[in-house]
């Protein structure tokens, strides 16, 4: 991934810098950024780019779904309120294969470099982790840190010394309880529906997830786009 560093101004916080070109995300009043949507689809566009190479698009198909997203991450939370986002929880977005989700939750924090943002994890590397160091790898994860755990559902069960665990299920009852006490954030990226994640994971887990996570998804249909 090529890397990209994003100049913010804290007495203009509604331009952000990249290389020479400035981006404009809306109107700033000496309090607020009044956010402008098109042009935050714009800075998108250019940034990933940036981030991910020549071939990076925003598809129009997207808008809806990356106008929820923006408006979290800007904590837009009027509009939010309206979407019925919280923006006191995270963001699991689920879609299938090769739709993008990866790639936004990677790209949607640029739009506020002034905000710390999450560790991005494949939940496949935790598994990996899991099985050469044991349960002290879950207790890793109930630090006071963000993390976007990507992939969730493509992960084994993990193995440690003859021991079976499922090691998300553990990690993720883990993070809730970082959430409630601490307000701590978790994120995901997951191909699986909440079904499927039942199915996988058990009731107890799910049941904590959705005191935890917007869910925000692509349509089912979306087509994959890494061909």
């Amino acid at each position: 991934m090529k890397q990209s560093e994003t100049i913010f101004n804290p007495k203009a916080p509604h331009i952000l810098i990249e290389g020479a070109t400035q981006f404009e995300l809306g109107s700033f009043n000496g309090k607020a950024i009044n956010y402008d949507f098109p042009k935050i689809l714009n800075y998108l566009d250019a940034k990933g780019k940036l981030c991910f190479g020549k071939n990076f698009k925003i598809y129009k198909e997207d808008h809806e779904l990356l106008l929820e997203l923006a408006s979290y991450f800007i904590q837009d939370h009027e509009y939010c309120k309206k979407l019925n986002i919280d923006t006191k929880k995270g963001i699991l977005l689920s879609g299938p294969v090769g739709c993008g989700k990866t790639t936004l939750m990677r790209l949607l924090p640029h739009l506020v470099p002034h905000k710390k943002t999450y560790n991005f994890i494949p939940c496949r590397n935790i598994v990996f982790g899991f099985n050469g160091i044991g349960f002290k790898m879950i207790e890793d994860y109930s630090d006071n840190k963000a993390y976007c755990f990507d992939d969730l559902g493509v992960e084994h069960i993990g193995r440690h010394y003859g021991k079976d665990c499922n090691v998300m299920g553990e990690i993720l009852i883990s993070r809730y309880e970082v959430f409630k006490q601490k307000d701590i954030l978790t994120h995901i990226t997951t191909n699986l529906n909440a079904v499927e994640i039942e199915e996988r994971y058990g009731e107890r887990v799910r049941s904590r997830m959705r005191s935890m996570f917007n869910l925000l998804s692509f349509d089912s249909n979306t087509k994959d786009k890494r061909g």
